[in-house]
């Protein structure tokens, strides 16, 4: 945690989709240190598990996309705990690829996985929610690709595009028991970012073009999701948190021969 602003979710069970790295990981350390108890699903176990003032993160193996086995890990949960008070969809992501490129199967895939799959997961969770007495809510990480053109991933920007879409209508459907909300994150800097963006070098030009002077770290997602999980949040429902440190700067002002 950074700042003097805390949160406190002793008591609270937080599940995390795709928790084991990245952002996923960030979110799952913000969670841990506001007391929550938390439980990290994905496909394998991390080599190290997030950890976070004197707590440890729970793994589950889960392939969100697998329905009947995202029903099995809720209903564990809701065994185990007796309760499920938030929930954040945010497994997701997708390889490179130009659009006109690649197969049928391949765009369906990334439909399901970033779309599909955060929808079921989003279903089930509700389910819980609903029965429980003061509810929970339900994050849905988006992505700055929905809101701009994203060659090379359309498919995905599509389906974040969708997720915030998602978030909106379900706030509406669920409410008001269940908070729906989105989280959208720009560009963050993981143990991935050399995959996107090349060596330090690289990574430094890309910070360089944004106007917070530096690309975003997971721990600004996993706090932003504390804000909108919390109590602070709960006229929040619906609505998407877009976290791109100012944007980026536009094209046009680069080519200008204008100096401003």
């Amino acid at each position: 945690m950074t700042g003097s602003v805390s949160f406190d979710f002793t008591g609270k069970v937080v599940l995390i989709t795709g928790g084991t790295k990245g952002i996923g990981a960030g979110i799952a350390n913000s969670f841990l240190s506001a007391g929550a108890d938390v439980i990290i699903c994905g496909r394998t176990a991390p080599e190290q598990m997030p950890s976070a003032g004197g707590r440890d993160a729970v793994f589950v193996q889960l392939d969100v996309r697998d329905y009947e086995a995202a029903e099995a890990v809720l209903q564990r949960i809701i065994d185990d705990y007796g309760r499920l008070d938030v929930l954040v969809n945010n497994a997701g992501g997708a390889p490179h690829a130009l659009a006109g490129e690649v197969s049928p199967r391949f765009h369906e895939g990334i439909l399901r996985l970033n779309l599909i799959a955060p929808l079921h997961l989003a279903q089930l969770a509700n389910r819980h929610m609903q029965a429980q007495d003061v509810g929970g809510c339900i994050i849905f990480i988006g992505s700055i690709s929905a809101f701009r053109a994203s060659p090379g991933s359309a498919a995905y920007g599509a389906a974040k595009a969708g997720v915030v879409s998602l978030a909106a209508s379900l706030a509406v459907e669920w409410a008001p028991k269940v908070r729906v909300v989105a989280v959208s994150p720009g560009l963050i800097e993981t143990e991935q970012s050399h995959l996107h963006y090349g060596d330090s070098a690289g990574i430094q030009a890309v910070a360089d073009t944004i106007p917070a002077g530096r690309l975003g770290r997971p721990e600004d997602i996993g706090n932003a999701c504390l804000y909108m999980a919390s109590p602070l949040a709960s006229y929040a429902s619906g609505s998407n948190l877009l976290l791109n440190g100012g944007g980026e700067r536009p094209a046009f002002l680069q080519a200008s021969t204008v100096t401003n």
